[in-house]
């Protein structure tokens, strides 16, 4: 007798995990690149108050702000200002500490907090998240 394949639902998305990893990408952005990683991505558009070189479009320049558009020209719009690697690594210099408190403790404090929560919130709220047919999951 010829036995069947157990048939695996697809893998939801995972709602926590992706709010951990952009707050931590957020950290590292904000600690490194001087700016959140909305401004990091969009400087220069309309959907950021930072101008392409990093440079707040109504107030005064910050050198140690860098954007993704400088990073991938190579250089930054002022010739008096360091490259931006070097910034970058001044920045991450600088803010060693919140760095690496962002970096180890978003996720320990989301694993904490999620096992906390899970009995009380987390399994009724997927419960009702299933109801409608989405497939991801808190």
């Amino acid at each position: 007798m010829k036995s069947s394949r157990r048939r695996r639902s697809k893998p939801k998305t995972n709602l926590t995990n992706l709010a951990v990893s952009y707050l931590v990408a957020n950290t590292i952005s904000e600690n490194v690149a001087g700016l959140g990683l909305k401004d990091f991505f969009l400087a220069g558009s309309d959907f950021s108050e930072y101008g392409a070189t990093g440079w707040a479009k109504t107030g005064d320049p910050f050198n140690s702000i860098i954007t993704l558009r400088e990073l991938l020209s190579g250089s930054q719009g002022a010739s008096n200002r360091a490259t931006p690697i070097a910034a970058m690594t001044a920045n991450a210099k600088k803010n060693a500490l919140p760095l690496l408190v962002g970096v180890v403790g978003i996720p320990i404090a989301a694993k904490v907090l999620t096992k906390l929560i899970r009995k009380p919130v987390i399994l009724p709220l997927n419960r009702m998240i299933r109801t409608t047919g989405l497939d991801v999951k808190v």
